[in-house]
């Protein structure tokens, strides 16, 4: 039986988050505040100790912004050298003549399964956006349509497929083996990939009608004027430049491989491979390579790095108030509520290990929380050698469990609702029901190929 105080936790989380959704979307109330107060409220009534509550929201916060913040400013200053010095338009043109205005969408998934194989989504999202806001204006396509499928590519590879760290963590829990995970994430992967992305994109775009004002989304539109007097950047040379912060991170996941751990070459790999770093390197080359190089002064390039900054203000402060909102949930004893009545379902061991992790995805909104937690609890069972399912393929079923119904206390939610310009139910619509195609048509498919291998 499970007991009545993870029922009520479990009921507390539930209507806290309808309460969110309706105040902010319905009420209109400010979403930072709104976020802030109902959190306050869930833990005051899950009986948080008083004295406990302020500073769990702030380490909450604090843990998101130090890296969101980080990545968003250096993000945006690289999409706005590309918008600027015409790399965004560059790239556009390229996609448009390779693939076609009608197969662009085809073109973005695949381009986000393979920038986001190195890169947390988020470090993705910020380096994409750029190319999907400039593509879909080229087109006159709607951002639905072009930016759903490039994020549906950055999230299969972000739960499914190592190297990408947060599947590799899984991999190392379940002590499987990683070539076989990446082979069996592949071939689950890339179909969830196309159902989530470029078909349900078709079908949700044409219902959902977005603002023309985009004040993100206008720091990636070019100047006419500066692009007719310089011409555009060759295609290499802006492909190099978006992809350099790619390959720096690619270098890090792979320093054990190259050198020794604990070596000086070693740990100088690992530095330059970090997120931020990376993305850092990344700003400082496009400085250089769209910046001076395309006749633009000192100065201009400083007026582009600081204008660009104004817009991501509201962003990292909801990204970061999501994340207080996920600390509560956390603090409060709603993870544990979940993890009991998860191990008290009696279901099969591949099945648990996707249910774990989305509960705890929709509990702590992180997906690489919920995979390494869920695949924690769960490897201990499957070691024990009872349960008759390859270890790779309950790690890929972790990961599809890990991203199911992205909502308010997830960075990845405000960060696609910003930079799009959606509503909260926009949001929910797209972003939202994509990640839960994602998350059931993956264990589908798991499931499907465990009576195959």
């Amino acid at each position: 039986m499970i007991d009545h105080h993870s029922v009520f936790l479990l009921v507390s989380a539930f209507v806290s988050v309808v309460a969110l959704v309706l105040l902010i979307a319905v009420f209109k109330l400010n979403p930072f505040i709104t976020l802030f107060l109902t959190a306050l409220a869930l833990a005051v009534v899950t009986g948080m100790p008083a004295a406990n509550i302020v500073r769990s929201f702030e380490t909450g916060v604090g843990g998101a912004l130090g890296h969101i913040a980080i990545v968003v400013a250096l993000g945006t200053m690289l999409g706005k050298m590309m918008a600027e010095s015409g790399g965004a338009d560059q790239v556009a043109n390229t996609l448009i003549r390779l693939f076609g205005e009608k197969n662009i969408p085809w073109a973005m998934v695949l381009i986000g399964l393979i920038i986001g194989l190195p890169a947390f989504f988020e470090v993705g999202f910020v380096l994409l956006v750029p190319v999907a806001v400039t593509v879909a204006r080229r087109t006159g396509t709607s951002l639905i349509l072009i930016g759903l499928p490039m994020v549906a590519g950055l999230s299969v590879v972000h739960g499914l497929v190592p190297p990408h760290p947060a599947a590799l963590m899984a991999v190392t829990i379940f002590k499987a083996d990683v070539g076989r995970t990446i082979f069996y994430a592949l071939i689950v992967g890339i179909p969830t990939a196309i159902i989530a992305g470029p078909l349900y994109a078709k079908l949700i775009a044409p219902h959902i009608h977005l603002s023309t004002e985009n004040a993100l989304a206008a720091q990636f539109v070019e100047h006419a004027d500066n692009q007719e007097a310089r011409g555009l950047p060759s295609f290499s040379l802006t492909l190099l430049t978006i992809l350099l912060p790619v390959v720096l991170m690619l270098i890090g996941s792979w320093a054990n491989g190259i050198s020794a751990p604990g070596s000086r070459l070693n740990d100088t790999l690992r530095f330059i491979g970090n997120d931020d770093m990376a993305l850092l390197i990344g700003v400082l080359f496009s400085f250089i390579t769209l910046g001076t190089m395309r006749g633009f002064s000192r100065k201009s390039i400083l007026q582009f790095s600081n204008d660009c900054l104004a817009p991501t203000a509201s962003i990292t402060l909801l990204v970061g108030a999501g994340a207080g909102f996920g600390r509560i949930l956390m603090d409060s004893g709603v993870s544990n509520a979940i993890i009991v009545v998860a191990l008290r379902s009696h279901v099969p061991i591949l099945l648990l290990a996707w249910l774990l992790a989305a509960l705890m995805r929709l509990a702590t909104g992180s997906a690489t929380v919920a995979m390494t937690t869920a695949a924690g609890i769960v490897a201990p069972i499957a070691l024990q050698g009872t349960a008759l399912v390859r270890p790779e393929l309950l790690a890929i079923a972790t990961g599809a469990g890990s991203l199911i119904f992205s909502h308010v206390n997830d960075g990845g939610f405000w960060l696609v609702k910003e930079y799009f310009g959606m509503t909260i139910a926009e949001t929910i619509k797209t972003w939202s029901i994509c990640e839960t195609i994602i998350s059931v048509v993956a264990l589908l498919l798991t499931v499907a190929l465990s009576f195959i291998v």
